[in-house]
C-alpha cells in the first residue's frame, strides 16, 4: 500500500504515562545495545523529516541509555568539497557502524532526492538514478547482516509554523532555526512531490519506511523508540550468555 503523508496527521496526545514509559523503554534499549555489543551486531536507525518535525528530540530520547562509546550519531549537512568530488553515497560508507556499534544519522543519503532534487543540486539525470543505487545501498547492508531502520518525522504545516513560532520567541532555541527553514517552506509542494516520489521508489521490504506522525512530539518520541526496539530486539538473540567460567574463578579469589 502507498504511503500517503495524509494519513499521519491527527497529532493525537500520548495515551499512556509518557514519563514512566519512556524510562521503561530507555531501559529496554539499554539492554537491546548490550545485545548488538555482546553479539558483535550492527544496525542503522535513519532518520528524515520536516523542518521541526523532532527529530533531534526522538534521537535524544532513543540514545539516552545507550553506551556512547558503541554508537554514533551523524549530523548529515551539506557535502563538502572533498565529498563533492566522490559518488554521493561515499560520505555514508564511510560512517556505517562496525560490529557490535549503532549508527544514527540525522538525515540521511535520501538527500539526494530530496533537497538535491529539489534545491537543484543535482541534475535529473543524477536524482533519478539514485533511488535504484540508494535500494542496491541498502540491499547490501541488509546482505551484511546490518539492521537498518528508516524514520520519517511528519508535520502539518500549521504544526511546522507554530514550531518555528516557539523557536523565534526562546532566546535558547534561536539557535535552531535560520534562513534555510523559511526556504524549505516556501517549496512545500515540491518537497511533498519528492517525498512522494521517494516513498514510492525506496519502500522496499529490506528497508520499509516507517512514518510517525510528529505532531505530537511526546507520542511521537513513543513511537519512535517503542518500533526501534521491536525491530532491533528481533533482529539480535536477546538471550544474556553464560558468565566466563575463568571470570567467576577470579571473581570468588578476589571477593570471595
Amino acid at each position: 500500500m502507498a504511503i500517503d503523508l495524509k494519513d499521519f496527521e491527527k497529532g493525537a496526545d500520548y495515551d499512556g504515562d509518557y514519563k514512566d514509559d519512556l524510562v521503561a523503554l530507555e531501559a529496554r534499549l539499554e539492554r537491546v545495545q548490550a545485545a548488538y555489543i555482546m553479539h558483535g551486531k550492527s544496525a542503522v536507525v535513519a532518520f528524515e523529516g520536516w523542518d521541526a518535525s523532532g527529530k533531534g528530540g526522538a534521537i535524544q530520547r532513543l540514545t539516552a541509555s545507550w553506551d556512547p562509546r558503541y554508537y554514533e550519531v551523524w549530523p548529515i549537512a551539506a557535502p563538502t568539497d572533498e565529498e563533492r568530488e566522490r559518488h554521493f553515497l561515499w560520505r555514508f560508507w564511510k560512517r556505517l557502524p562496525a560490529q557490535g556499534e549503532i549508527v544514527v544519522y540525522d538525515r540521511t543519503w535520501y538527500g539526494r532526492v530530496l533537497v538535491e532534487r529539489v534545491e537543484g543540486f543535482a541534475s535529473e539525470k543524477d536524482w533519478k538514478r539514485a533511488y535504484d543505487e540508494i535500494n542496491e545501498f541498502e540491499a547490501q547492508q541488509k546482505d551484511n547482516g546490518v539492521t537498518l531502520l528508516k524514520f520519517f518525522m511528519h508535520i502539518t504545516q500549521g504544526e511546522q509554523d507554530e514550531r518555528f513560532r516557539k523557536r523565534l520567541d526562546d532566546p535558547w532555541k534561536r539557535w535552531k532555526t535560520g534562513k534555510d527553514d523559511y526556504r524549505n517552506r516556501a517549496r512545500r509542494d515540491d518537497y511533498l512531490k519528492a517525498y512522494h516520489d521517494m516513498f514510492e521508489r525506496t519502500d522496499t521490504r529490506w528497508a520499509p519506511w516507517k512514518v510517525v506522525d510528529a505532531n505530537n512530539k511526546k507520542a511521537a518520541r513513543i513511537a519512535v523508540l517503542t518500533y526501534t526496539a521491536d525491530r532491533l530486539e528481533a533482529a539480535v538473540d536477546m538471550t544474556p550468555p553464560d558468565a566466563d567460567p575463568e571470570v567467576i574463578r577470579l571473581a570468588k579469589e578476589a571477593l570471595g
